[in-house]
């Protein structure tokens, strides 16, 4: 388990973030269409998943416009956003917002991703939610970055994923 806070409350995750240099477990999401997503999709290019809880809070929503960003330079790359929000919700935020560069995915059905990933808050006011992460791929699905913000309420560093990026 994962020792983190939300709102400076300790709080604990269900499990660990998987390891650097490993496969990455694969997964099965739901798209805005409804559609699946599996990490085979991706096969071939890198990937950044920016993981949080909600759509509907001031970081998670910053984190995807920062992305959304930062996406459209970024060749052979998916940024994936992944929280449990229904898909309706990222679709609308996405509509609203204008996002068109990264690629909003839920964990809504299952939650399989959170507890495989070990990412999701075992106890506090979110429990169930994914908490405040960032994993990187390279185009083989290696892990070459992680980090789990400790305090929810914070930025992920958006510059160290995208330089575990660039030497991927």
């Amino acid at each position: 388990m994962a020792s983190i806070s939300l709102g400076g409350t300790p709080v604990k995750t269900i499990g660990e973030l998987p390891s650097k240099n490993t496969s990455a477990p694969d997964f099965s999401l739901t798209k805005v269409d409804l559609s699946e997503a599996t990490l085979n999709d991706y096969k071939g290019k890198k990937v950044v998943m920016n993981i949080f809880p909600s759509v509907d809070t001031g970081t998670c929503a910053k984190s995807v416009r920062q992305f959304n960003e930062e996406a459209a330079e970024l060749e052979n790359t998916s940024v994936l956003c992944i929280s449990r929000d229904l898909p309706f919700a990222q679709q609308r935020f996405c509509g609203a917002e204008g996002i068109e560069n990264v690629e909003m995915l839920s964990d809504f059905r299952t939650g399989a991703f959170g507890k495989e990933y070990g990412l999701e808050f075992g106890d506090g006011a979110f429990s169930g939610l994914h908490s405040r992460c960032i994993v990187v791929l390279d185009a083989n699905g290696t892990i070459v970055h992680t980090e789990q913000v400790q305090e929810t309420a914070d930025e992920p560093n958006y510059k160290a994923a995208l330089e575990a990026l660039m030497d991927a």
